[in-house]
């Protein structure tokens, strides 16, 4: 980004920023290399609406659209996509075959397998590596496209989440993570950032084994339930001005509470919180931000078992000029 603004400023889609980002660095976990988020988002897009077919059977009687029919061939890309991963660190395992000390999670999946090959089988590799990529990756860059949009209408918190940085990391210093723990603002934007608009708004879904009563209704055995926790973020029993973007809310709060489903129950995958709250730092520290137009960014809702802005978010950015020789040097 500092490239290619030549220390001007210029228009960023930040959706696709953050997709590449996220993608980038879960594939460099799981093989080692680069990834492409327009050929991942093609095997692994569409994953959640499939949960929603396993779980809602109805729309898979009414049809869906074929949808049924499209999984099957989804999964037929999908299977070769994780194949071609394993074969190919597999067959880099083998070339280079000097000790190294950090390891792609496949190639120490494989080392499991030349021990117990009975238990650690390529399709239980795929499957790990598949759940790292459904549930890490749209959760991660969701939750920072979200965050930059509520942050672009409050300046405010913005300026505050930059004077933080600034005084913890010190001049002429790029923010680690092992400086988020000096940054209590940092994580209340992005404890507030879930609240407003949790990734995923019906979190899992909840399947009864046993007849049970919950919250004084009985939920007979067999039962499967979806949690709204988009309606419990926003419920004015548990929250003082619920629609209202407010981080000072978590000030002085670990741990869980009541009313909020965060951090603790979302599934962070390979970023987690640490990498969401070094990202949105860095961007933080390096650029001065500003909206496309002077009116708010639309904060209109997407469809789907996740999440999305309506909208993908695009903004102003420019090189901070506190940080443009730091900066030039990477």
């Amino acid at each position: 980004m500092f490239r290619a603004s030549g220390g001007e400023t210029q228009k960023v889609n930040l959706k696709s920023v953050f997709n590449e980002l996220v993608m980038n660095v879960t594939m460099r976990m799981v093989a080692g290399k680069r990834g492409s988020p327009a050929a991942a988002d093609g095997v692994f897009g569409p994953s959640l609406i499939m949960d929603i077919c396993d779980y809602i059977p109805i729309l898979r009687w009414v049809g869906f659209n074929g949808f049924e029919k499209r999984l099957v061939n989804l999964q037929r890309t999908r299977d070769g996509f994780l194949q071609d991963l394993i074969d190919e660190v597999r067959q880099n395992k083998i070339n280079n075959s000097s000790t190294q000390q950090r390891k792609t999670i496949i190639e120490a999946l494989l080392s499991l397998q030349e021990i117990e090959p009975e238990h650690y089988t390529d399709d239980i590799i795929k499957g790990i590596v598949l759940l790292m990529f459904t549930a890490g990756t749209h959760t991660s860059w969701l939750t920072m496209e979200w965050a930059v949009s509520l942050l672009l209408n409050h300046p405010e918190a913005l300026q505050k989440a930059r004077t933080e940085i600034d005084n913890h990391v010190g001049p002429g210093q790029l923010l680690e993570d092992s400086d988020l723990s000096k940054l209590p603002y940092l994580h209340c934007i992005i404890n507030e950032t879930l609240r407003l608009f949790p990734v995923a708004p019906l979190l899992l879904p909840h399947f009864s084994s046993e007849d049970c009563v919950a919250d004084g209704f009985n939920i007979p055995r067999g039962t499967t339930l979806l949690v709204n926790a988009w309606a419990i973020h926003r419920d004015p029993n548990s929250w003082d001005e619920p629609a209202r973007f407010k981080p000072e809310r978590f000030e002085g709060f670990e741990g869980g509470r009541e009313g909020f489903n965060g951090e603790k129950s979302m599934s962070w995958g390979c970023l987690g919180n640490k990498g969401i709250g070094l990202a949105l730092g860095t961007l933080i520290q390096c650029f001065e931000w500003e909206r496309v137009e002077p009116e708010l960014v639309d904060l209109s809702e997407g469809s789907g078992a996740m999440l999305p802005k309506a909208k993908p978010l695009e903004a102003m950015y420019r090189p901070r000029p506190s940080m443009t020789s730091l900066l030039s040097q990477l």
